[in-house]
């Protein structure tokens, strides 16, 4: 078994998780991912008891009880650098002993669903759904750095992807991953589209928003919105969050998903700043089919 030296696994004084201020026992098997801090207390006001409130910078984390069910809500900001974080920092809860620092010797799996916002790029995805992340595209690299990351990737979607938009090398190379299939369908009944989204690496630029800098490359939308891969999959919507999870989860052995509300859509041009009754939804949906 690995052991993990301070440098490598920093424990707060009070046996907490550096990052998140958790203790081990804190810790559900089955979590919610969520960006915004505030969002924690919506998700949590769906409880019917708690058992703890964790806050440290952006992360926020309550643990309680669901019709039965233990559940633990985090809140991980903006990003897949956050994402990287929050991972690892679980996944060290879960299957790190914190008092010898070595791997646990029983494998401990963890059940992540993320739900977020989104930027729909199809017609069929307009502001309203709900969409699943069945494939992650990542645009931001951090999966690159971690071994194993050819094997659990779909390297034939990355390369057709980077044929037909002309990806250029000067951006991280792009990594495509899936979901875990059983989250998808216990969760994406219905309702749900199910589809491909882009985790970006900025909510700017790197999602083709032009302000005062002009883009690298002013096409790339419409050229990621004409991508039509030979299973017939599209690119459905844009967000920042689901391909490190969903990667990271899979390299560790977890199950992961994201479902985004979709509360602006590029193609025709329009908005809702207005979406909390749409995500409280779609909360109340994930709960119950956790």
């Amino acid at each position: 078994m690995k052991h993990f030296p301070e440098s490598e696994l920093i424990i707060n004084d009070d046996g907490s998780i550096f990052h998140l201020h958790l203790r081990p026992e804190q810790l559900a098997d089955k979590v919610i991912l969520v960006g915004d801090p505030s969002r924690v207390d919506m998700v949590a006001s769906f409880f019917d008891t708690r058992e703890c409130d964790v806050s440290n910078r952006e992360f926020h984390t309550i643990t309680g009880m669901y019709k039965g069910k233990r559940l633990t809500v985090v809140s991980h900001g903006i990003g897949t650098d956050n994402i990287d974080i929050v991972i690892n920092e679980l996944d060290a809860l879960s299957n790190i002993d914190f008092e010898t620092r070595d791997e646990k010797a029983e494998f401990r799996q963890l059940t992540l669903v993320r739900i977020g916002t989104s930027g729909g790029l199809q017609p069929h995805v307009p502001v309203g759904t709900f969409v699943i992340s069945e494939k992650s595209i990542g645009f931001d690299g951090v999966l690159n750095f971690y071994a194993g990351r050819n094997e659990v990737c779909d390297l034939d979607f990355e390369a057709a992807f980077r044929r037909h938009v002309g990806w250029s090398p000067l951006w991280a190379a792009p990594y495509v991953i899936d979901a875990a299939s059983d989250l998808v369908e216990s969760i994406g009944q219905g309702e749900m589209v199910k589809g491909v989204t882009i985790s970006a690496n900025g909510f700017y630029g790197p999602q083709g928003r032009e302000l005062r800098v002009p883009l690298a490359d002013p096409e790339l939308n419409k050229k990621i919105e004409s991508f039509k891969y030979a299973d017939g999959h599209v690119i459905t919507n844009y967000e920042m969050e689901s391909s490190a999870l969903a990667g990271l989860a899979k390299l560790m052995g977890h199950k992961a998903m994201t479902v985004c509300s979709i509360i602006a859509n590029r193609v025709a041009h329009n908005a809702n700043s207005n979406y909390k009754n749409s995500i409280s939804d779609l909360i109340q949906v994930v709960l119950d089919r956790i």
